[in-house]
């Protein structure tokens, strides 16, 4: 089983992804889950690094949007410090705002699936931008 975890500030956008995706049977296909902060026991106010050592830790792919480093725990920081050929990588939405037009849904969903179905190939790149 591959599992997304939504990051928390972008839950309704993920359901909606999730929708498409659902939709179209993909969830049984790739035996393919979604979840919340909520559902795995993380708090929104965890760091970016402590979410970052989860999802590597539970093998789930990390799905946010355009965290910047900010700080000595942001995403990307860990990521650079952090990051091994064997990491998971972790989806980032390129923008979110843009997830109104269903052209731009429609091309983050077909970056989901290409990366998960080709996962293996994406191992240790740290993070992919979508679409």
């Amino acid at each position: 089983m591959i599992c997304i975890l939504s990051d928390h500030n972008i839950e309704g956008q993920t359901m909606i992804l999730w929708g498409m995706l659902s939709a179209e049977g993909w969830p049984e296909l790739l035996n393919l889950r979604f979840a919340t902060f909520d559902y795995v026991g993380l708090s929104y106010s965890s760091s970016d690094r402590l979410v970052w050592r989860f999802v590597q830790e539970k093998r789930m792919l990390l799905l946010t949007a355009n965290r910047r480093m900010k700080e000595d725990d942001s995403l990307e920081q860990t990521i650079r410090e952090e990051n091994t050929r064997n990491s998971l990588p972790v989806l980032t939405i390129g923008s979110v705002k843009k997830l109104e037009e269903k052209v731009y849904r429609d091309r983050c969903v077909t970056g989901i699936l290409e990366i998960v179905t080709d996962l293996e190939n994406f191992m240790g790149t740290g993070r992919i931008f979508i679409p």
